[in-house]
């Protein structure tokens, strides 16, 4: 192992509230500097790992983050979802990864970790080359030494998280190093189904649940255990659905309101938490997910915590969870980095 305190030293940037924070720290690796913006995030980052800068990364100097083994960064996704505009790198937020790049060229970690969503791949760059190209290209040749860099799409089920999630993973090794990162062999997915993860003792924190509007409560009543909106009769339909309903090929048959059976593994957990958005329908019960059923879903423990139970704004815990690299996925991708670049052979 490092000889600085027997644990790798990371520095985490866009950490949210500590998903892939969690994950690395079970892993064996020791956080020295965390960072997010999201005043959200921070409290709850604060509350399960520790303190957390809060500054925009943009105004933040190299100076200020201490030296580190690894680096890792889930900068902003939503200018590449498939579920938002997709304006990528014409969005402000779709070249924060150029401050990663920054803050690496400074500090040179041995390693650095990127996570994003699917839609990064099919992005283009402002000059027309994809995007995952040019972010592998960038950091392959910078300062002269240079990293070894892989990307995969992985998907969130093949490493034992109950949720069929899809995200892009970059792994980069510092070239000195020669050593290239090899993605893990994908694991049973035993075991993951709802019905595993929904028996929640009453003593377990943050059971509670945003409230569903009227005209959602009328619809999911014609919703089957898994099912979606297309079950539900045509006169009990809200006109926009109505709309969709009559030029189904239009709308390329999308699946709003997706109740998931309690058979199936769970689709993407998304932060708006919205029936329209991602499959937030409890498989037999008239609500949403609660906060502590779409925490379980990501993988995040029982004990740790999302604000007390008394919750001032439901909405933002949704948004965090849905926002966070899954622990359990993280988990495995730490254990195999440390294992092929920090521990001894």
């Amino acid at each position: 192992m490092e000889s600085n305190g027997n644990k790798p030293k990371m520095v985490s940037l866009f950490a949210g509230c500590g998903g892939l924070d969690l994950g690395f720290k079970q892993a064996g690796f020791n956080i020295i500097w965390a960072n997010d913006f999201d005043t959200d995030a921070q409290a709850i980052h604060k509350l399960n790992l520790g303190d957390i800068d809060g500054r925009d990364i943009m105004t933040v100097s190299e100076n200020d983050i201490p030296d580190c083994d690894i680096l890792t960064a889930g900068f902003p996704c939503q200018p590449f979802s498939n579920a938002g505009k997709r304006k990528g790198v014409h969005d402000s937020r779709g070249m924060l990864y150029k401050e990663c790049l920054r803050i690496i060229g400074k500090k040179m970690p041995k390693v650095f970790v990127f996570e994003n969503v699917k839609g990064l791949l099919s992005t283009k760059y402002i000059d027309g080359r994809d995007l995952a190209s040019v972010i592998k290209e960038d950091l392959s040749n910078i300062n002269d030494i240079g990293y070894e860099v892989v990307y995969q799409l992985v998907n969130a089920a093949d490493y034992g998280v109950p949720q069929n999630r899809q995200r892009v993973l970059f792994v980069g090794i510092r070239k000195d190093l020669n050593k290239v990162f090899r993605f893990p062999d994908k694991l049973s997915r035993d075991g993951l189904a709802l019905k595993y993860i929904l028996d929640i003792d009453e003593s377990v924190p943050n059971q509670v649940h945003w409230p569903l509007s009227p005209q959602a409560l009328e619809m999911i009543e014609y919703i089957p255990e898994g099912g979606s909106w297309k079950d539900v009769p045509y006169e009990h339909l809200a006109p926009r659905f109505k709309r969709i309903r009559d030029d189904m090929k239009r709308y390329h048959s999308p699946k709003f309101y997706r109740r998931f059976s309690r058979e199936e593994i769970a689709g993407t957990i998304t932060a708006s938490a919205q029936p329209e958005n991602c499959g937030i329908i409890h498989p037999t019960e008239n609500r949403r997910f609660t906060i502590r059923e779409v925490a379980r879903i990501q993988t995040f423990p029982d004990d740790f915590i999302f604000n007390d139970d008394g919750l001032k704004n439901i909405t933002a815990m949704y948004k965090v969870i849905g926002n966070a690299v899954p622990p359990r996925l993280a988990n495995v991708i730490a254990t195999e980095i440390m294992q092929q670049v920090f521990e001894e052979k």
